[in-house]
């Protein structure tokens, strides 16, 4: 999968929009929240738990990573390049997506986002 692809995908979400609140560093936002950090040769995305995510890490290796910063909180980077297939890194942006939605406020979340995993 391309970086472009990806940033499509993610794009593609109900409600999301494109932002880069530091200079250099795009990313996908719903609501004011970010729910993947897209770069060139890979994805931040939130996948849960630190225990879930690391599961990737456990299955990917070499190919995924703990974020810098904020990966206590369950956000790895996954490679687009590597041994991780298309599917899975759509998916990773998905469940980011559904655990960012699910946080908004009410009266923030996208009508269609319930049936988002396109």
């Amino acid at each position: 999968m391309t970086p472009e692809e990806l940033s499509a995908y993610a794009l593609g979400k109900p409600g999301a929009w494109a932002d880069q609140p530091w200079e250099g560093d795009d990313v996908a936002k719903v609501g004011d929240k970010i729910f993947a950090f897209l770069g060139s040769a890979g994805v931040g995305v939130k996948l849960g738990t630190r225990a879930e995510a690391d599961e990737w890490l456990a299955e990917f290796p070499g190919d995924a990573s703990v974020m810098a910063y904020i990966g206590r909180h369950g956000w790895n980077t996954l490679s687009l390049d590597g041994a991780i297939p298309d599917e899975a890194l759509r998916e990773a942006v998905d469940t980011s997506y559904a655990l960012v939605v699910a946080g908004l406020p009410r009266s923030q979340r996208p009508e269609s986002s319930s049936s988002s995993s396109s």
